[in-house]
């Protein structure tokens, strides 16, 4: 599976540890999205498109009406799980859109960020998901390998004649890391902003959780005239 994809701002962050003024200099919102989610989501709606066009147009009887109602069912609930999930960080607040629901929680409410077998928020007292972050094991593995290699290569060591010591491997925070999962860099940039931001007037509020119904009622109308279909 390919490497998952984050989209950032390029103006750049507060300064670590200072409360940036509520009427101070904006920056664009950090966003990040499944890059494997949004490929697989685009070649299976390609797939079922193709499917259900040529169901309409070579077959008879009930199957064209049986493919329309299958259309809504079949691709909003693709583009729910692989083109809708992203996690959207601004200065007072951080957006996670999951499949069925978008919630909203002021930088002040963020009481964890963590990344076991998947990314969580706990706020308000509860857990949510975060979708477009999804947790690679294999990608965390393969960076933990490294970091063994790294720090037995790092070792200190007495230099040999005529050669000078190694200097340390230089680590800008926020910076993209090839050699540590994608996710636990997410996460990383998440608490910082959290820390950061979490002083700030404009970042207190209630979380607030809001249904994606664009979503949930197509389906439904979809399932309702599949069954109505079949069952006449």
């Amino acid at each position: 599976m390919g490497q998952n994809r984050s989209m950032t701002d390029t103006a750049g962050t507060p300064h670590p540890g200072s409360a940036a003024p509520a009427d101070g200099p904006k920056y664009a919102d950090h966003v990040f999205r499944s890059t494997p989610g949004i490929v697989s989501g685009v070649l299976l709606l390609a797939i079922a498109g193709w499917l259900i066009v040529d169901a309409m147009l070579t077959s008879s009887g009930k199957t064209p009406w049986i493919a329309l109602a299958c259309a809504p069912l079949f691709a909003f609930p693709v583009i729910a799980y692989t083109l809708r999930p992203s996690v959207s960080a601004g200065e007072d607040r951080v957006v996670v859109r999951n499949p069925l629901r978008t919630i909203v929680v002021p930088w002040a409410q963020v009481e964890a960020l963590r990344a076991g077998f998947s990314a969580e928020l706990l706020a308000g007292g509860k857990t949510y998901q975060m979708w477009a972050v999804p947790v690679s094991l294999r990608q965390r593995n393969k960076a933990n390998r490294y970091a063994s290699r790294a720090a037995v290569t790092e070792s200190p060591r007495t230099p040999r004649l005529g050669m000078l010591p190694k200097p340390p491997r230089t680590v800008v925070p926020g910076a993209p890391d090839s050699n540590r999962a994608w996710a636990d860099q997410v996460m990383d940039l998440l608490r910082e902003k959290a820390r950061t931001n979490g002083v700030r007037p404009t970042a207190k509020g209630e979380v607030t959780v809001g249904w994606c119904w664009w979503v949930i009622a197509p389906t439904l109308a979809g399932l309702v005239a599949l069954v109505a279909l079949t069952t006449t």
